[in-house]
């Protein structure tokens, strides 16, 4: 039987290109084809460039050729790849930021686990220790360091640095303090799209003056999303503390939480997971815990993803009443909060000084979108 490559082109008709809408001729994909006697070279280019795709291809047009023009054809197909160019990245950046040394993003994947709490009470330790500590309250829908340093009245001032007006975060404790909070009132709600949040978050972190800092720790909201890629977009995070309690829901949300942080495209090293409520024990029956949300279940968490166990704080009256009257509880000297807290605390210094030393500094990322869909890389 004598081929023709009319016959040929009629039946690459038939099939489309992975991907496309169009069939293999109209989309322009069939580059060429050439006939010697049975014999039939096509060359074929596709944007694809996964293996599965190609071999996709190859197979149709096989199957194709042999169904509609001449079941003995010997073909020969050779598949080209010309992938589209690199989408557009968006226009902020991620730089360091003057005179911190680290930051350290505190996480929760769920919300009411005591993570601002944790935060505040981290910070007062590390202050009480003789670092230079600020936090960032970038919980934009629902910011309580305020009311947890009990400065929610105070307002940041503006000072001149090199000729430029910036915000001086408010001091409380030792901790230099900068909240969405400080701009709202406290009946009001902040109804904000991402891209506002985002904005009033690179306000606080690079039009202020925080000045020296050890450790600026990070309030971040629940969940995994938004603010959390603009923060990390934003700065180069050192490393990430994830807060949860015992309870089995609340551990599967905080293991969400610790794989938002180790996806390649992030790769924030975390630095362990903190079990809050882990157990209570009444005043009368101080030998006694009752274990009212589970058993170690934050720490049994954190052996299963091979991450540190940084400690556990028991469920205490007095942390709530403490943060509710805007003194930290790991204030208190001599209580076993504040031994659970500094335990807890001397375990995140030694984690981030690891870290730095065993870990390439982190980079920050960077988004680009792609069809619609958001897609995060490092830079």
């Amino acid at each position: 039987m004598k081929l023709d490559k009319k016959d040929i082109l009629r039946a690459l008709e038939l099939i489309t290109v992975p991907g496309e809408g169009q069939n293999m001729v109209e989309s322009g994909a069939v580059k060429n084809i050439m006939i010697f006697g049975d014999e039939v070279e096509v060359d074929i280019v596709i944007s694809n460039p996964s293996l599965q795709a190609r071999k996709k291809t190859e197979v149709e047009i096989l199957k194709i050729i042999h169904k509609e023009v001449y079941e003995k054809a010997k073909i020969k197909i050779n598949i080209k790849v010309d992938a589209p160019v690199k989408p557009k990245t968006n226009e902020i950046k991620g730089k360091p930021i003057p005179g911190i040394q680290n930051i350290i993003a505190v996480a929760s994947g769920k919300g009411g686990v005591g993570k601002s709490t944790v935060t505040a009470n981290l910070a007062v330790t590390l202050a009480k220790m003789g670092f230079k500590v600020g936090v960032l309250d970038a919980d934009i829908y629902g910011p309580s360091m305020p009311i947890m340093f009990d400065v929610a009245q105070e307002k940041p001032l503006a000072v001149n640095i090199n000729g430029k007006s910036k915000m001086k975060p408010v001091e409380s404790y030792g901790v230099k303090l900068l909240s969405i909070g400080f701009f709202t009132q406290r009946d009001q709600a902040v109804i904000w799209r991402g891209p506002m949040a985002s904005k009033a978050l690179n306000q606080m972190i690079f039009d202020a003056h925080w000045g020296e800092i050890d450790f600026m720790l990070l309030d971040l909201p629940p969940g995994t999303g938004d603010i959390h890629l603009s923060i990390m977009q934003a700065m180069p995070v050192t490393g990430a503390v994830v807060v949860s309690t015992p309870q089995e829901v609340a551990l599967a949300d905080a293991r969400k939480g610790v794989a938002m942080f180790q996806q390649d495209s992030i790769n924030v090293p975390v630095l362990g997971i903190i079990e809050n409520m882990a157990y209570f024990t009444p005043e009368e029956l101080p030998d006694n815990k009752y274990y009212i949300f589970g058993k170690e279940g934050a720490k049994n968490l954190a052996q299963d993803l091979k991450v540190p166990f940084l400690g556990d704080i028991p469920l205490v009256q007095s942390i709530r009443e403490a943060g509710d009257i805007g003194r930290p509880a790991a204030l208190q000297d001599d209580t076993v909060v504040q031994l659970a807290f500094e335990e807890i605390t001397k375990n995140v210094v030694q984690e981030t000084v690891n870290r730095n030393t065993n870990i390439p500094p982190t980079e920050a990322i960077k988004i680009t979108t792609m069809a619609g869909c958001s897609a995060v890389k490092k830079k």
